[in-house]
């Protein structure tokens, strides 16, 4: 982990003004195209769901903006962020947080949060480690083909945690799109960088394999 110091005054004046908002948070949904991907993972009889919170969370973590986190007064970047996702439970209707360690080894991470998701579905939590902001929250509403998408959060103090979601697949024009949200801190995430974020995920669903690595 290490401090940001934004040393160009345009930058330092950016970071000022959003994070002096009542609401410094955006959120962009888009329908970023799958077919390759949804073909891989069928033909691989891979695990649909955690290949995606693979796949967002690598995308995520190899933006710089993605891990950086507002402590007080000082912006820090952690070497990794760590996907906290939802997943069903067996004591209600209601979803626990699942928080596995990050990993670019797909397999590790699979074989990993599979322990992990067991552990959740059996004993649910809602609780985040005490003083840990190096999360990535990602949630699914696979029931619902949405266009937009807006989660609740603490305003005061901020939180910059991104948050992550995707929705229902379809398919239009013979190829399969999937409706995906990222909502982030607009003092340390712009326009520029939510795009590509967008478009690194495309580039990676388009040749899954080269990333599952």
């Amino acid at each position: 982990m290490k401090k940001i110091q934004f040393t160009n005054p345009h930058r330092k004046k950016h970071f000022d003004f959003f994070r002096a908002m009542n609401h410094p948070h955006f959120n962009v949904t888009a329908q970023v195209d799958i077919s390759k991907l949804a073909t891989y993972i069928k033909n691989k009889k891979l695990p649909f769901s955690l290949t995606l919170v693979y796949f967002l969370s690598r995308t995520a973590n190899e933006i710089p903006e993605f891990r950086w986190r507002i402590r007080g007064e000082d912006v820090v970047e952690h070497e990794s962020v760590h996907p906290s996702y939802t997943v069903s439970t067996e004591s209600a209707d209601v979803f626990s947080f699942c928080t596995v360690p990050y990993t670019s080894d797909y397999d590790r991470f699979i074989r990993t949060a599979t322990d992990i998701q067991q552990k959740m579905w059996e004993d649910p939590n809602l609780e985040d480690e005490e003083g840990r902001d190096d999360y990535l929250f990602l949630s699914a509403l696979p029931w619902i083909r949405f266009t937009s998408m807006q989660h609740a959060m603490q305003e005061h103090p901020g939180d910059s945690v991104p948050r992550i979601s995707w929705g229902k697949y379809y398919t239009s024009e013979n190829r399969i799109w999937l409706p995906v949200s990222v909502q982030v801190h607009h003092a340390l995430v712009d326009g520029r960088h939510t795009g590509a974020y967008y478009e690194l995920l495309e580039s990676k669903c388009a040749s899954p394999g080269a990333w599952m690595t």
